[in-house]
């Protein structure tokens, strides 16, 4: 997030920590029976209800965050300029992870699952012609892929829909964003979001299930741009985020509600309920999974709203490295998982071991990247600063 009149500082917190969460879910997945790349051999359903006590809101978070800092940035830029900068910050990484960061991913899952012999000279001629013949059943995995950076694509469609759409209304941005925070006061705040992303869930989610593969993702596009958009609204009314800090208890208590209901219906056998009634449990777990992750969202809000919302050298580093971290990270847990299986390690120490190592190679990494003026856009750093003016020069532009 760049600096801007209105700096929200909490805001950078809340990415940043969503972030670092987003490590421990996926280390997580190797532990879970939910497919994924590669698997542990003590894969089991344990830890399922504590993946999901972030699963429902990380994501939805980081798109609400990402549409205030989108709007903040067009305050400043205007809608061409904002545009480039953002392509540039946002496409080189993406194009740079699916040719360079994202095929150790694709490599071990093939095998780990498929048992493939070929090395991984012999995968990328492969994995460079999009070579679709890695199968299981009628299950192919699509290559090239983005994996995990998916997120960055989907911002990246988000920032030029937004970006046409405050060229296109000019002015009335802003008023819309006055009318939309008035009417998100006192209990609004918690109903409305909800009621609009409970209805997103019950149309579409049935009909579209998540595939990442952005062409035919109809219902994380539309959960995710209401989020994207609604922040990138309520980034114009100031006064909207203190309103958060007065619920943040009341938020946390519905989302822990919710998690615990949860817990509970995603444990019955579907064999317990006729048809009738399965699709009608199935109904109430999406309408309590939409509460619980607008809920959870207001309550990161207004907790970081309360204690977070202050600037310090340590936000101006962790922001800066946030996105190079984000995209070594699961290539990291993958390739690490899979090195060190045959050690043997018991799964919480193991689990230990792949978080810190994680955490460590993707900060070294970042170190590395920032020093290297070629690798900074590569990895999403943006490019070093030209250096002050100095002399009779600066001085007259200062005072201008």
């Amino acid at each position: 997030m760049t600096t801007s009149p209105a700096r929200l500082w909490f805001l950078d917190w809340v990415r940043i920590i969503a972030f670092f969460v987003l490590i421990l879910y996926h280390v997580g997945m190797y532990y879970v029976t939910w497919d994924w790349h590669v698997k542990s051999p003590f894969a089991s359903h344990a830890i399922e209800p504590l993946m999901l006590l972030s699963s429902p809101w990380r994501l939805g978070l980081l798109f609400m965050v990402s549409g205030v800092a989108s709007s903040l940035m067009l305050m400043k830029t205007g809608a061409a300029r904002f545009l480039g900068q953002r392509s540039v910050r946002l496409l080189v990484p993406l194009v740079f992870g699916m040719l360079v960061i994202v095929p150790p991913q694709a490599y071990l899952e093939v095998v780990e699952k498929l048992a493939y012999q070929g090395s991984y000279t012999d995968f990328m001629r492969l994995y460079l012609r999009a070579y679709h013949g890695f199968c299981k059943g009628d299950d192919c995995l699509d290559l090239p892929t983005w994996n995990h950076l998916w997120f960055v694509a989907y911002l990246w469609v988000y920032t030029v829909v937004l970006g046409a759409l405050v060229a296109a209304l000019g002015g009335r941005v802003d008023r819309l964003a006055a009318r939309v925070a008035a009417s998100l006061v006192g209990w609004k705040i918690i109903v409305l979001p909800f009621v609009a992303l409970a209805i997103v869930r019950l149309l579409l989610q049935p009909y579209f299930p998540t595939t990442h593969a952005l062409v035919d993702d109809w219902f994380n596009h539309a959960n995710y741009v209401l989020l994207f958009l609604l922040g990138a609204t309520l980034a114009r009314a100031p006064q909207f985020w203190p309103r958060l800090e007065r619920l943040r208890w009341s938020a946390l208590g519905i989302a822990a509600a919710c998690w615990a209901t949860l817990t509970i219906c995603f444990g019955l056998p579907d064999s317990l309920f006729i048809a009738q009634a399965l699709e009608q449990m199935w109904n109430l777990q999406r309408i309590v999974y939409s509460l619980f992750s607008w809920s959870a969202i207001v309550a990161v809000f207004g907790f970081a709203y309360r204690h977070l919302n202050r600037d310090s050298a340590n936000r101006r580093y962790l922001v800066q490295a946030v996105f190079p971290v984000y995209i070594m990270h699961q290539t990291l847990i993958v390739v690490m998982a899979h090195a060190i299986a045959p050690a043997k390690l018991a799964p919480v120490i193991e689990a230990l071991v792949l978080i810190v190592l994680t955490l460590c190679l993707s900060f070294a990494v970042v170190e590395v990247a920032r020093r290297v003026r070629v690798l900074r856009p590569l990895f999403g750093i943006a490019p070093v600063p030209a250096p002050a003016k100095t002399g009779r020069r600066a001085q007259e532009v200062m005072t201008q």
